[in-house]
């Protein structure tokens, strides 16, 4: 009996609630944006075809810059570390883009794309 005692309380209290809040904002209007793009800012480029596997490959490990020049490459030196250890015919080479983190960096852009097969690009500490 008590417990029925207590679930009516708490339904007659979230009721009140509901009225309350009904009735309180019943009048206010509010304005809502559409968060959908009508028309795409630039055009989709397909993701290049992933490789089968990294054996024998070269693999840029590439920090943003994010944290300026005195952050760590932590993350990326124990990867280059990791594979050195169990994957030896990779060749890792450490990269740090120039320029702070919202910057192009063509120079860089150009030398992975002749001499690498592979990029990760991203904050490394």
């Amino acid at each position: 009996m008590k417990k029925i005692l207590v679930c009516t309380k708490v339904l007659l209290l979230i009721a009140a609630l509901a009225l309350i809040s009904s009735t309180s904002y019943a009048s206010e209007k509010i304005a809502v944006m559409n968060p959908a793009i009508a028309n795409p800012m630039v055009d989709k480029v397909a993701l290049t075809k992933r490789l089968d596997s990294l054996e024998n490959k070269t693999l840029y490990l590439v920090d943003i810059n994010w944290g300026g020049p005195d952050a760590a490459y932590g993350v990326f030196a124990e990867m280059k570390i990791w594979f050195s250890e169990n994957m030896p015919s990779v060749n890792v080479v450490l990269k740090r883009k120039s320029g702070g983190y919202m910057s192009d960096d063509p120079a860089l852009w150009k030398e992975i794309g002749e001499k690498g097969d592979a990029a990760v690009i991203g904050i490394s500490g």
